[in-house]
């Protein structure tokens, strides 16, 4: 009897095992072939694609069956003249190996087989890492930061390449792969703009250390060249004597400046106005190509419905249906406690929220007021915990192990986080919220918060984005405050978040550009170029 169950057993097991379908072989999408013409073309020895330890290179001449592919002048032309003038991209062209190439071409007729097989792939593996490079930037952003969460852009580069290539349009890749966005646009005339200009040869503006600040009809050594930078960009027009009074001329031409490059526009020369004033042409390009890369590492495909926060201009833009229906301006982290780049979808409106304070500022800030004055949290009401969840009173919390605790502020309108904030998923605890410092907004400098960004007046913004006029309209979310009862409420529309940076651009043919906060332009352009 026993040899009959285990007999059984075993019958079902080879059956169970039978029935367990396989999973599917992964198969990798070949290109299409590539279609050759009749110019001269040569078989091209497997190892020296193997040198470039390219994996698409690699398929590339799968597709043509290992022959060489640019025999046709025309479309020669055409890949040299790109990588020769990428820089009008903001690239360079020696990336590409643009001189190298050239110099092949120009011996082209006299080339034997093994070299005109190697000018071959050289083409093909520069333009390919060319059309990468713009539709996905050189650099990775994760490779260089910690705080830039942006989702990873794929390009089959190959399938691209070869169906142009196929259908004689070439012409069009170029301009079919890269960004969109109409910053990206911006950004490329603000290139062509700045290369209009010419060669940049006025010196430093230096105030001596007991002027603070310069104002109109004062008398001043450094207004010499505060006028020939203000002639030099076009803020100032016509003739000036370029003598050391600040005349009304030049008053009204420093607030032109000002406003291009997000300065209070008072016509008061202070340490901001002086320190925009002493970016060369050079810097101010390479700030721009530094941009450039970074709009190659957003998304191109915007979502319907979307915030697009500018961290560096301190605003935040409602787009509904590629319409701008809501402007706020913002407050956001300082350069030791930066706001991450993020990109994300709107989840939850929070009224009356509560705020758990966060490790940074438990040790930076809360410990060393704590030990000065254990009253500091009570003023602030918020209440202390221990890991039990009982409330400790601040006599009995203990100094030496502040992390054994958490610390709840109560809702309200002097919270931290003020009436309202708005969640969405990341990985680095921050959202959008309100603020008990509601003076911030006015001020010109709004790098100020914690990492998290805070909104100016939030909740007509929550009852836009809520879009409930029946059980949500201004009125009840007013009553529901004054409960101070936390609720959260689902946001149904769906909203995409772009929590961005970006400090150049250009409107209506004029540069503009935003102080770099965190100081991320020169870096960049040095490992572009690197």
């Amino acid at each position: 009897m026993r040899k009959l169950y285990f007999l059984v057993i075993i019958c079902l097991f080879v059956s169970c095992k039978k029935d367990t379908p396989k999973p599917a072989p992964i198969v990798k999408k070949k290109p299409p072939l590539i279609i050759l013409t009749d110019e001269r073309k040569v078989e091209i020895d497997t190892t020296t694609i193997n040198v470039f330890k390219s994996e698409t290179l690699k398929q590339f001449y799968d597709a043509s069956e290992n022959k060489t592919v640019w025999g046709n002048l025309k479309k020669r032309t055409y890949v040299l003249s790109q990588l020769e003038e990428s820089d009008k991209l903001g690239l360079d062209p020696e990336d590409y190996k643009a001189s190298k190439l050239r110099k092949f071409e120009s011996r082209i007729s006299s080339l034997n087989d093994k070299d005109l097989a190697t000018y071959d792939i050289l083409l093909t593996y520069n333009f390919e890492k060319y059309l990468n490079h713009l539709y996905k930037g050189k650099l990775d952003p994760k490779k260089i930061y910690t705080d830039w969460d942006l989702e990873e852009k794929t390009f089959d580069v190959n399938s691209v390449l070869i169906k142009a290539f196929n259908k004689n349009k070439l012409d069009s890749v170029v301009d079919n792969i890269q960004p969109k966005s109409e910053t990206y646009k911006e950004l490329l005339k603000a290139l062509e703009i700045i290369d209009e200009f010419p060669n940049d040869e006025i010196g430093t503006i230096a105030i001596d250390s007991s002027t603070r600040k310069i104002t109109l009809n004062d008398t001043n050594n450094a207004i010499v060249n505060i006028k020939k930078r203000l002639l030099f960009w076009g803020d100032m027009s016509g003739k000036d004597t370029l003598n050391r009074i600040y005349n009304k001329k030049t008053f009204e031409s420093v607030k032109r400046f000002q406003e291009r490059h997000g300065l209070a526009s008072d016509g008061v020369i202070g340490a901001g106005t002086i320190s925009a004033l002493n970016y060369s042409k050079e810097k101010r390009k390479q700030q721009i190509i530094a941009n450039l890369e970074r709009w190659r590492w957003y998304t191109s495909d915007f979502a319907d419905n979307y915030f697009i926060i500018n961290i560096p201009n301190y605003s935040l833009n409602v787009v509904e249906d590629k319409d701008t229906t809501l402007v706020r301006n913002i407050v956001v982290g300082t350069s030791k406690r930066k706001t991450p780049i993020i990109t994300s979808t709107l989840k939850t409106v929070v009224f009356n929220p509560t705020w758990t304070v966060p490790p940074t500022i438990l040790k930076e800030d809360v410990v060393p007021a704590m030990k000065r004055n254990r009253n500091y949290l009570a003023n602030k009401s918020i209440t202390i915990y221990d890991t039990t969840g009982k409330v400790v009173d601040p006599t009995a919390w203990n100094e030496n192990k502040p992390g054994n605790y958490r610390y709840v502020q109560s809702p309200g309108y002097n919270n931290s986080l003020g009436v309202m904030k708005i969640l969405f998923p990341n990985h680095h605890s921050v959202y959008l919220h309100d603020t008990n410092h509601r003076n911030y907004f006015g001020r010109n400098n709004r790098s100020l918060s914690s990492g998290c960004v805070r909104i100016e007046n939030p909740l007509e913004l929550a009852e836009h984005i809520l879009d409930d006029p029946e059980k949500w309209n201004r009125e009840k979310i007013d009553t529901l405050i004054a409960t101070k009862k936390t609720t959260n409420i689902k946001i149904v529309k769906k909203y995409a978040l772009y929590q961005w940076y970006w400090t150049a651009w250009s409107k209506k043919n004029q540069l503009v550009f935003r102080a770099d906060i965190y100081n991320l332009d020169s870096d960049l352009y040095a490992k572009l170029r690197n």
